[in-house]
């Protein structure tokens, strides 16, 4: 086939378009001469505008006029008339929307609800033997090959020369947040663990704008008196660009972890109520799991966080011992 035409469909949080980015990859070492479309959600856009691989990024917004925004971005897809169309996605909305799309070939997982009407469909089986990048990666086995590919982001030089200015020395970050509160290390233990970082150590602390009052909270309680806060301050694509060169970044099980995967970027990866085996684990060379060594029969109480502990102890975090965290880089 001469120049082949593919859209891949990611369209939930940050963290999954991210791991989609595997796709985009091994999609383009194939069919170079392929053009590559993405459809992600509104607000994940600023990470993907500079990607060498992507032809045309897609856009839905789902927060408002969701339904009629979907039906305009389909009446497009129908006119470019694609060759494959890959969604990643296992929800009703995106599986008509595929179904509708008059792709020659629909692709997707047999979860989706409209999966039957697709032309290949793939279990999507969630054990302790795979990644997310290889589950989804089985999509376009039969197109390419059995090997892997990693996720991978594209910061311009303008996104590099932006964060230029903290990399005077040795740094580290840290992304505190999380939307979950079972899977957000606890405040105080990372105070607990800043106080005892070496003190020549910059520590640059990561977020959005809504994670900026937990960010000055721990900077102001925190004995550790090099510490920044850039919550809100830096766009996604900036952050990874600083975390690309730092001596760690530490996260929670949260889409910071896969911004440092997609840099390969040192990282230290804090599971609390989750496991690594659900299949978010870190990609990066240096990678490190930290979680609790603790028997405890509850954990994990679900495939995602939850917004209190369902046995109000919340041992999964609170038992994490912080030379964990240090002996990485103290």
């Amino acid at each position: 086939m001469e120049k082949p035409k593919f859209l891949v469909i990611q369209t939930a949080f940050i963290g999954d378009a991210i791991l989609a980015t595997a796709l985009l990859e091994k999609l383009h070492f194939h069919f170079p001469e392929s053009e590559i479309d993405f459809m992600i959600r509104k607000g994940n856009e600023g990470l993907f505008q500079s990607h060498p691989y992507i032809n045309l990024l897609i856009v839905w917004d789902k927060k408002q006029n969701k339904l009629k925004n979907l039906m305009s971005i389909l009446n497009s897809v129908r006119k470019k008339k694609y060759d494959y169309i890959i969604n990643l996605q296992r929800f009703a909305s995106t599986g008509i929307f595929t179904v509708l799309s008059k792709a020659k070939q629909k692709i997707g997982f047999s979860k989706n609800p409209f999966s039957f009407f697709f032309d290949r469909k793939v279990i999507h089986h969630i054990d302790e033997d795979s990644h997310e990048i290889e589950r989804n990666q089985l999509l376009i086995r039969h197109l390419t090959d059995e090997d892997y590919f990693r996720p991978r982001l594209y910061p311009t030089e303008q996104d590099f020369e932006k964060v230029k200015s903290y990399k005077n020395g040795k740094y580290i970050c840290i992304s505190p947040a999380s939307v979950w509160y079972t899977k957000q290390f606890p405040k105080e233990k990372w105070v607990d663990f800043l106080d005892k970082v070496d003190k020549g150590i910059v520590v640059y602390l990561l977020g959005g704008p809504s994670d900026n009052e937990l960010c000055e909270s721990i900077r102001i309680e925190s004995l550790h008196d090099q510490m920044q806060n850039l919550a809100g301050k830096l766009s996604l694509i900036e952050s990874a660009a600083l975390m690309k060169d730092a001596l760690m970044n530490y996260s929670n099980d949260s889409a910071p972890l896969h911004l440092a995967s997609a840099m390969n970027a040192p990282i230290t990866a804090i599971f609390c109520s989750t496991t690594p085996n659900f299949g978010f684990g870190p990609l990066s060379n240096k990678s490190r799991i930290v979680q609790s060594t603790e028997d405890l029969k509850c954990r994990p109480c679900g495939l995602h966080g939850k917004s209190e502990c369902p046995e109000k102890h919340f041992k999964c975090a609170y038992s994490i011992n912080i030379d964990d965290l240090l002996s990485v880089i103290n």
